[in-house]
């Protein structure tokens, strides 16, 4: 259970990546087939450009020979036809020339021509027209069919890598939640193995070896924490009996009062290597929430004012535990705060408040921290009362938020199960 920050952040909305490996080849799938349209259109009106060149070369030469034999015209020769292209009413030698006209008129539409002087410099040009209307309006259905093609294809493929990309984020985010769970404290959580021998697997496997090596890092801890704790709750006990043997005094005042203190660390210490290792288990009850957590104030002997409502409400719950949590926060906020200190109960929800400095950023962001106090201003201490009232909430089933007052002063809010 992590502690909620003050002013949570507002999140884009996120895109799955689902949608985007999809874009990402409809995209590709789109560019593909422009692709390749174009370079077929442009090779297909090469080829009839270079057929027509030829057909009307070899006409022109026909035309020519027949010419020169008998006199007449042949092949649809003509001789100096009026809309002959420029390039080719002059021709510079008697060898044959071609050129394209692209003009449009009446039945015709884009020509080739090819033409040859009949004699020497200064005589007649013998033509030869090629209409190539027919082949262009073949090649605007080729490229007709292959818009509709390249749409079809286009309209297959992307329920295919939607399908796909579908199966590649689910993989992904079962990872995801994997990571997610491990860093909100379940350290038991695997990916487990995944299909596929690619990144994503290796991600996966990534993530469980984390796991791994992160759980035997805190087991470790936490048994060192235990057995720690167990080896000094004997020599401590030991000092208190030994303590009791000093004559009255100021010395006999001040040790007595340091192994006080010391075995209350110890205890504290063995409290949560219980809570880490999941021995403990709640004793439920059914108790007025208000006079427990006035009589949990009461115990700190500390001065507090407590606001409980006129009806109050009946909760089942361990009431010793939520004692526990609630002698906690009030200790926190008198030891790390300033006065006054105000705890509120209203309905199934425990609030107190302190006038001090607040919490430190990196509390409210990562939650409370063993042997760790925050910030200089909020005094001295062994961080564990925050991480006990934390553990002894989860046990309950409750949720304990941490944060900040606009006006100033720390705030822990505690919530309890219905």
């Amino acid at each position: 259970m992590r502690p909620v920050r003050p002013f949570p952040r507002l999140r884009p909305a996120r895109v799955s990546l689902r949608w985007k490996i999809a874009a990402l080849a409809a995209a590709t799938a789109c560019l593909v087939a422009a692709a390749v349209g174009v370079l077929v259109h442009l090779w297909t009106a090469r080829d009839i450009q270079e057929r027509a060149e030829m057909q009307a070369f070899n006409n022109v030469y026909a035309a020519m020979d027949v010419y020169r034999r008998t006199g007449t015209l042949a092949y649809g020769a003509l001789l100096d036809p009026p809309e002959l292209p420029a390039a080719l009413r002059h021709p510079a030698d008697d060898d044959r020339h071609t050129a394209y006209d692209g003009r449009v008129e009446g039945n015709l539409g884009p020509s080739m021509w090819a033409a040859q002087r009949v004699g020497g410099p200064g005589s007649r040009v013998l033509a030869v027209q090629v209409n190539m209307s027919t082949e262009l309006h073949t090649l605007d259905q080729l490229d007709a069919t292959m818009a509709v093609a390249s749409s079809i294809a286009l309209a297959a493929a992307t329920p295919l890598a939607v399908y796909g990309a579908g199966l590649l984020g689910r993989r992904l985010r079962r990872v995801s939640e994997t990571a997610g769970r491990i860093s909100a404290g379940d350290l038991d959580a695997r990916t487990g193995p995944t299909k596929g021998r690619d990144e994503v697997a290796d991600i996966a496997a990534t993530v469980d070896l984390m796991a791994d090596t992160l759980g035997r890092r805190l087991r470790s801890e936490r048994r060192f924490t235990a057995d720690v704790a167990h080896e000094l709750r004997t020599p401590v006990g030991g000092l208190l009996a030994a303590a009791d043997l000093l004559p009255p005094g100021e010395t006999e005042d001040l040790l007595r009062a340091r192994v006080r203190d010391l075995r209350g660390l110890v205890e504290d210490l063995l409290e949560i290597s219980r809570l880490d290792a999941g021995a403990e288990q709640p004793a439920h009850a059914h108790v007025p929430l208000g006079a427990v957590v006035s009589e949990a104030v009461s115990r700190t002997g500390l001065d507090t004012d407590v606001t409980t409502a006129q009806t109050m409400e009946t909760v089942e719950t361990d009431p010793r535990r939520l004692e526990r949590i609630v002698g906690n926060l009030v200790v926190n906020a008198h030891r790390h705060g300033d006065t006054p200190v105000q705890v509120t109960v209203e309905g199934r929800t425990v609030v107190v408040r302190d006038h001090g400095p607040g919490f430190p950023p990196d509390l409210l962001r990562d939650g409370p921290r063993r042997f760790h106090t925050g910030a200089k201003e909020r005094g001295s201490g062994h961080g564990l009362g925050l991480t006990i009232a934390l553990g002894q909430a989860r046990l309950l089933g409750a949720e304990l938020h941490l944060a900040n007052a606009p006006d100033g002063g720390a705030v822990a809010t505690l919530r309890l199960p219905h």
